[in-house]
């Protein structure tokens, strides 16, 4: 994936509309899988290769709407890795879920915007649930799906990372990111349906869900100045050498 040549490779589905190939038949990425039909769940295992999925909603999120019809698929194994605690009485969860939290103990320098900060939150808070889903990539024979509600802000995260520590182009990782904004109508749209999301989202405007020019080059910016770089925050948080390896052979395909 170059960033000159770079164009979404869209799966079409009945019940997601925000599903690509970052690396066919080894990465996909997607918003909710909910909704999938008995088609869909056809297309991603027979034409996709699908293996893994990586759920990166809250227990909250998969309390309300339900683990969905991929459970039930035989072959394909599920690991729930939320980037968020599990769920307390003093977080509102449901504007979590849609709108990212705001840094947290002020370990993120304020001048960054609120979403930057959201981002390396996730790193803070979870990095147990982004290593093992960047080594589930890793090791999977087959391809891995990574998504959240939506499929852009923690989904984001994990695949630019993903990408990052595999020695992708910058340009290619942002452009991977920023092809969310081609369908964020249609992934408002039917977030919209779902009474834990619809609040939060029906209180903005549909353009402000969508991904902003700067916002993962930032992000990866600071993990360059403070951590040497993806990898490197992989491998100090538990990513072995071996699994780095893998890592890089499989997004190389």
């Amino acid at each position: 994936m170059s960033a000159t040549s770079y164009s979404p490779r869209w799966i079409e589905l009945d019940g997601a509309v925000n599903a690509r190939a970052v690396v066919p038949r080894v990465l996909l990425r997607a918003d909710n899988l909910q909704s999938l039909s008995a088609r869909d769940i056809r297309t991603l295992v027979d034409e996709h290769a699908l293996e893994v999925v990586i759920d990166l909603r809250t227990d909250v999120e998969v309390e309300h709407e339900g683990e969905g019809p991929m459970s039930a698929e035989r072959g394909v194994r599920i690991e729930l890795r939320s980037l968020y605690p599990d769920a307390t009485g003093d977080v509102d969860l449901a504007v979590a879920t849609v709108r990212p939290w705001e840094a947290v103990h002020g370990e993120s320098p304020p001048e960054e915007t609120r979403v930057v900060r959201a981002y390396l939150s996730y790193l803070q808070l979870r990095p147990d649930s982004i290593v093992a889903s960047v080594r589930a990539i890793a090791r999977a024979r087959g391809a891995v799906l990574v998504h959240c509600a939506a499929g852009k802000d923690r989904t984001g995260v994990i695949v630019a990372l993903a990408l990052d520590a595999a020695g992708y182009e910058r340009e290619a990782i942002v452009a991977d990111y920023l092809a969310t904004a081609e369908r964020i109508e249609e992934i408002v749209a039917r977030l919209s349906l779902s009474p834990l999301y619809r609040k939060q989202l029906d209180s903005r405007d549909v353009k402000d869900h969508a991904p902003s020019p700067g916002t993962i080059e930032r992000v990866l910016e600071l993990v360059d100045e403070r951590h040497g770089g993806a990898a490197s925050w992989l491998s100090a948080n538990g990513l072995d050498d071996a699994d780095l390896q893998l890592l890089r052979r499989r997004l190389a395909r």
